[in-house]
């Protein structure tokens, strides 16, 4: 499924280039048109950030998230910010169909340990952003809005929490999000293998419909899509379009 993201910084549509908060774009459009857009164009989900809170999780934009929420009648996913069982509560209260939770899976496992056995799986996503470390492969995550790196890994984090029902994990190679280059496609290869349990959402990187076609035969069950849409690298039609086609014999 395609999923649009919405990258939200104090209320305006922005794009960051590698997670940098001093390397960002502001585009014109209004976040409420394009949620419009989108739904006119047959989204079912959409995938909002919370710039701001994941910057400050004082700042974050519960009232902007809970306007669009009431706009439309897509699923909305949100992340950003997430720190507490409280912020989990106030986005489910805002109408939200799915948490998206990162840093906290490395700073507090103790309350996401709680926050899976109280809420639904399905209704959580797992957030691991990473950096490949180009010697040793290893999939550093990093954390606080990519900001603080950690000793830990991917498949370290998604181990832990499969014990606890994990079913969906947002995986970021924050070396491709915001850049065009195109996705990590041998990453999404490699873990959709590996975990075959999860439900992984592909994001950072994509450009064209080609690589549409080449996450949808990774693995990934999702493929977030940002950038190139605010960009008009092609359209949310044609990126559902390509999406729905039978493309076995394109070579990625």
């Amino acid at each position: 499924m395609i999923i649009p993201s919405i990258d939200l910084l104090d209320g305006k549509v922005v794009r960051l280039y590698k997670g940098n908060y001093n390397n960002k774009k502001l585009y014109n459009s209004c976040p409420f048109e394009l949620v419009k857009k989108y739904e006119k164009a047959g989204v079912k989900c959409l995938h909002l950030v919370d710039l701001s809170g994941a910057k400050n999780f004082l700042n974050r934009q519960i009232s902007l998230i809970s306007q669009i929420v009431s706009s439309t009648n897509m699923n909305i996913q949100v992340g950003g910010g997430v720190r507490t069982i409280k912020d989990v509560d106030n986005l489910f209260l805002a109408g939200v169909k799915k948490v998206v939770i990162g840093s906290m899976a490395v700073t507090n496992k103790i309350e996401l340990k709680n926050i899976f056995q109280y809420y639904s799986s399905n209704m959580l996503v797992l957030a691991i952003d990473i950096i490949i470390d180009k010697k040793n492969k290893s999939k550093n995550v990093l954390i606080n809005g990519w900001k603080s790196s950690t000793s830990l890994t991917l498949e370290c984090l998604i181990d832990f929490y499969s014990d606890f029902g994990l079913k969906y994990v947002l995986c970021t190679d924050i070396s491709r999000d915001g850049t065009l280059i195109g996705p990590n496609i041998d990453l999404y290869k490699e873990i959709s293998n590996k975990f075959k349990l999860v439900n992984f959402q592909a994001s950072g990187g994509v450009s064209s419909l080609k690589d549409i076609i080449c996450l949808k035969y990774s693995g990934v069950k999702n493929i977030i899509i940002g950038k190139a849409l605010l960009e008009n690298k092609f359209t949310i039609l044609e990126a559902i379009n390509v999406s729905k086609k039978n493309n076995t014999l394109f070579r990625c």
